[in-house]
């Protein structure tokens, strides 16, 4: 398995290791695809050299992805806002802020 990642700039195709995370404009390959791969003429295809064994995951990796898990559903401590709020403005959430509308 690979990753094809086109660098239109350079006129490129780089066939890589399998990306971890979806990016677009990348395309995953199986083996036999990946090896086939041919570019259009005048560009050029630079292989890079991965892992082509199977992924083996360790203990430290679950253990790894528990304690973030624990760690994202942990309850946020809020902290005490720092002056005075500006005028209208009735509550804050994160980079959110509630304005109350004008009396008219």
């Amino acid at each position: 398995m690979a990753t094809l990642t086109y660098v239109y700039a350079d006129s490129t195709a780089v066939l890589g290791p399998l990306a971890t995370y979806a990016e677009p404009h990348c395309y995953d390959l199986c083996a036999e695809h990946a090896e086939r791969l041919t570019a259009p003429r005048g560009w050029d295809v630079v292989r890079l050299a991965g892992d082509t064994g199977p992924l083996r995951r360790s203990s430290d990796d679950l253990e790894a992805l528990a304690n973030a898990v624990r760690e994202a559903a942990r309850p946020q401590e809020r902290t005490p806002r720092q002056g005075p709020s500006p005028e209208g403005e009735s509550g804050r959430r994160g980079h959110l802020r509630v304005l109350r509308s004008p009396e008219s």
